[in-house]
C-alpha cells in the first residue's frame, strides 16, 4: 500500500511538471507577443474534470491546476466553466436580454449551461444569471472513436465470425480504436494481445481481415484508422460522404462513410450529449430563447440536429439554433 501510495504521488507530480511547462511556453509566447510580463490568468474549465466521482476529481484538478500556475508565476489565479465563456463571447452581441443555452462540444467533454445574458450585465459578478451547468467527459475524441470502430474495424474483422459460425470478441476491435483509453491501448500493444490475435487469424473464417488487424497492432497504426475517421468526421460536416484511404494497411484498401453511417456510428455518444442538454434544462425550469452552440465537433449537421431534437424533446417547442465561433469563442469569453 506504501509504495502503491508512493507510484501514485510520483504520477501526479510528473502530470503536474507537464502541465506546468505547457502552460509555461503558453505565458512566454504571450509576453513575448505582448512585450510585458503577465501576473493574472483566467483558466476555462469543464464543468466535470470526470464522470466518476466529479466533485472530488473537481476538487483535484483545480488544485493542480492552480499549483502549476503559481509555479509559472502567476500571482493571481481565476476559473471560468468553459461554456460559460463561451457564452459571454456571444453576449457582447445581444441588444437584450435573453436566456441562452450555450452547448460546448469540445474534443475530450462536452458541457452545458444556461445562461441570462444582455447588453447590460455585469461582467465581474454573474452567479444570479447562471442558471443551470451540467457537463460530462465525452466529446469530439468520443466521436472519432465511435465512428472508427463501427465504420472502420469491419475491414479488420469486426462483426466476422469463428470457424465454427460463432461471432469475434469485439474487444480485440474496441480496444486498437479507445485511443483515450490508457488500459485499451496498453492491452492492444501487448505481446499477450498480439498471441492471441494471431490465434484469433487460424480460428476465424475471414483470416485476411485478422491480417489486417495483425499488421495494425504490429506497426501501432491504430491511432492513424482514429485520426482518419477525425477527417471522416471533419469532411462530413460540409459534404454528404468521404472515402477514407486506409493503402497504409494494404493496397488499395478503402472505405466510404456517408452521413447516415457517421449518425448511425455515433449513437452512443449523441444521446449522452442529448442527455446532458436535458439535464441542463430541467435543472434551470426556465425554456431558453436561444441555442448558441460552439466548439469543434459542434460544426456537424448530425450534432447539431441531436441538440435541437433534445430541446424539442424535453420543452415540447422549437428553439432558435446560432452557431459560434467553433475554435475560438471559449477564448474570447476568458479573455
Amino acid at each position: 500500500e506504501i509504495a502503491e501510495n508512493f507510484l501514485l504521488k510520483k504520477r501526479k507530480q510528473f502530470f503536474e511538471d507537464i502541465t506546468t511547462a505547457l502552460m509555461l511556453s503558453v505565458k512566454h509566447k504571450a509576453e513575448l507577443k505582448l512585450g510585458a510580463s503577465l501576473s493574472q490568468v483566467v483558466i476555462g474549465r469543464p464543468v466535470n474534470f470526470q464522470g466518476l466521482d466529479s466533485q472530488k476529481s473537481n476538487q483535484q484538478a483545480i488544485e493542480i491546476l492552480t499549483r502549476c500556475a503559481k509555479r509559472c508565476g502567476f500571482s493571481h489565479v481565476d476559473f471560468l466553466y468553459e461554456p460559460l465563456a463561451a457564452g459571454i463571447d456571444f453576449e457582447t452581441q445581444l441588444s437584450q436580454e435573453k436566456v441562452v443555452l450555450v452547448v460546448d462540444i469540445g474534443g475530450g467533454t462536452t458541457d452545458c449551461s444556461i445562461v441570462k445574458m444582455g447588453p447590460n450585465k455585469d461582467k465581474l459578478d454573474r452567479e444570479e444569471d447562471f442558471l443551470a451547468h451540467t457537463g460530462r467527459r465525452i466529446g469530439g475524441n468520443d466521436l472519432d472513436i465511435y465512428t472508427a470502430f463501427h465504420t472502420l474495424m469491419p475491414l479488420f474483422g469486426l462483426g466476422s465470425e469463428y470457424k465454427t459460425g460463432a461471432t469475434l470478441p469485439r474487444t480485440f476491435f474496441w480496444n486498437a480504436v479507445a485511443t483515450n483509453d490508457v488500459v485499451a491501448q496498453n492491452d492492444f500493444v501487448s505481446n499477450s494481445n498480439r498471441l492471441a490475435i494471431e490465434q484469433l487469424s487460424r480460428d476465424a473464417k475471414s483470416t485476411d481481415l485478422i491480417q489486417r488487424l495483425i499488421k495494425l497492432q504490429a506497426d501501432k497504426l491504430n491511432h492513424r484508422v482514429v485520426r482518419d475517421a477525425e477527417l471522416a468526421k471533419i469532411a462530413l460536416s460540409q459534404n454528404e460522404s468521404f472515402k477514407v484511404d486506409l493503402n497504409y494497411v494494404a493496397d488499395e484498401l478503402e472505405q466510404n462513410i456517408n452521413q447516415s453511417n457517421f449518425a448511425e456510428s455515433i449513437q452512443q455518444p449523441k444521446i449522452s450529449i442529448q442527455k446532458l442538454i436535458k439535464e441542463a434544462l430541467i435543472q434551470a425550469n426556465t425554456a431558453p430563447d436561444i441555442v448558441y452552440i460552439t466548439g469543434g465537433s459542434a460544426k456537424s449537421q448530425v450534432l447539431k440536429q441531436a441538440v435541437l431534437s433534445a430541446v424539442k424533446e424535453e420543452l415540447g417547442m422549437d428553439v432558435e439554433l446560432l452557431d459560434g465561433d467553433y475554435f475560438g469563442s471559449v477564448a474570447s469569453g476568458l479573455t
